[in-house]
């Protein structure tokens, strides 16, 4: 890898941004870069000194601290001074004339780069829309309708080339890095997500159609242009901006080369692969087939968290009924040892004489011998204290009715929200945090099956998904607001 003098050299125009009274020469640079977006390219001191009063915390901003910032920051080459031409009559003129100020090309690079990184916002981050490498692939196929002989046209279609491949590239892996992020975590991990998990499955799972349908095409291109080819053009292009476009007298060709060719070379790569390893775009597409497999996987371990805590009292009852048909309890040993496995087995070591000496010899052949096995626990009392067995009956016939009364008061309390046989989540108001897992129960066993519009609730009432806008909605509830899509329930 070749390094240039320019990357080794130590980058002074940045030095405003990470020293004292960093914020002061912040505001001057701001000040001087949005009166350059104006197209007023210089400016003379009084005029940052008047904008910079404006801004609030700089009431106290002498011209003297003004004086000291514009010479620190002409010295770092974040300004370029030039004294004012003006003709002056006398000497005292001509000492006093004023210097006018611009923002060098650098500087300008700088706070664009700040303003995007002020701007961000993370949950806009990256995107997997097809459009983006559809809109890739026709760009690149414009190759064959263009002239190869008008540099014009090549340097047209290169920039827009290399636009859309950034374009590509940084939504793809920002996308990717986003759905490995904490929060992304953090959210897999929700009840809530169930709702939305069929509908991003989908959305990855078209992404990848979009992927196969697509690349092919591009790696039969890129496969198409020769390396003779692909220099051939970029010198053109080279050529046209050194003599048609630019204004810089020291123009590197060479380096403006090897910045072109290199950024062609990772586009191949990037389709293609280098050296018998994997292209990007497969990598792209094992990730989304890993987030896919990482998205089934969380929802199967929420719904079975869900789950979890059901009473197996039915299948213990099933299992009574196997133990009861045993022909006798040799047979009930066996299914026991199936079931259940080894009961506390112990290993019990005899330090007495033995009749013989044979390891043959089995235990069952000798004669047995009475031994008193006392607690490890010396404390333990001699005998186990001995309890009365009660009859709960009345008990357990109190508590199923307490249950039965509870089950009663939560269906009222869920029909009551049933308005005209429907279920509108955005008119719902001051709902309890067990009122909206059960309607979000319902509304994912409706949107996850797909066998039938209608679906039976635990109360025996059919009810069918229905989603009325695109729109964001915001359910008002004890707890806070909820915000989800904008569905509603219709009931039988």
């Amino acid at each position: 890898m070749d390094i240039s003098n320019k990357t080794k050299k130590k980058f002074t125009e940045a030095q405003y941004l990470c020293t004292d009274n960093s914020y002061r020469y912040r505001v001057i640079l701001r000040i001087a870069y949005k009166q350059y977006e104006k197209m007023k390219f210089w400016l003379y001191k009084e005029d940052i000194y008047n904008l910079i009063k404006e801004i609030e915390g700089f009431e106290d901003y002498s011209m003297e601290n003004l004086n000291q910032d514009l010479d620190s920051l002409e010295n770092w080459g974040n300004l370029i001074t030039i004294q004012d031409t003006g003709r002056a009559k006398t000497l005292e003129e001509f000492k006093n004339r004023k210097f006018r100020y611009e923002i060098s090309p650098n500087s300008i690079e700088l706070e664009r780069t700040m303003i995007k990184l002020e701007n961000i916002k993370e949950n806009a981050r990256g995107s997997l829309e097809i459009s983006l490498i559809e809109r890739f692939k026709d760009t690149l196929e414009s190759i064959k309708s263009i002239d190869l002989n008008d540099s014009k046209e090549i340097y047209s279609w290169w920039n827009l080339l290399h636009k859309d491949f950034k374009s590509l590239n940084e939504n793809y892996q920002d996308y990717i890095s986003k759905f490995y992020s904490p929060k992304a975590e953090a959210l897999l991990k929700t009840t809530e997500f169930l709702i939305f998990k069929e509908s991003f499955i989908e959305y990855l799972r078209d992404f990848i159609k979009g992927i196969q349908i697509n690349v092919p095409v591009i790696k039969n291109i890129l496969n198409n242009i020769s390396e003779d080819m692909a220099r051939d053009f970029i010198n053109k292009l080279i050529k046209y901006e050194k003599y048609s476009i630019n204004l810089d007298a020291e123009f590197n060709e060479e380096e403006e080369f090897e910045l072109n060719y290199s950024i062609f070379l990772n586009i191949k790569e990037w389709f293609l692969g280098s050296k018998g390893g994997n292209s990007i775009v497969d990598n792209l597409l094992d990730n989304t087939n890993e987030i896919i497999r990482k998205i089934t996987l969380s929802a199967l371990q929420i719904i079975e968290m869900q789950t979890l805590g059901g009473s197996r009292k039915e299948e213990y009852k099933t299992l009574i009924n196997i133990f009861k048909r045993c022909k006798d309890i040799n047979e009930a040993h066996k299914l026991s040892s199936v079931v259940f496995g080894v009961m506390n087995s112990r290993h019990i070591i005899f330090n007495g004489d033995r009749e013989t000496e044979s390891i043959n010899s089995s235990i069952f052949e000798e004669k047995p011998a009475l031994f008193v096995v006392k607690p490890s626990n010396r404390y333990r009392e001699k005998t186990a204290s001995k309890g009365s067995v009660f009859d709960k009956t009345e008990r357990k016939k109190e508590i199923a009715k307490e249950v039965l009364e509870k089950r009663r008061a939560e269906h009222e309390m869920l029909e009551g929200r049933i308005k005209n046989n429907k279920l509108v989540f955005k008119e719902l108001k001051n709902i309890s945090k067990d009122e909206r897992l059960v309607f979000l129960k319902w509304l994912s066993k409706g949107l996850n099956k797909r066998d039938s519009n209608w679906n039976r609730n635990e109360f025996g009432r059919y009810y069918k998904v229905v989603k009325n806008t695109n729109e964001e909605i915001c359910v008002d509830c004890v707890d806070g607001k909820f915000y989800m899509p904008d569905y509603e329930l219709i009931f039988k």
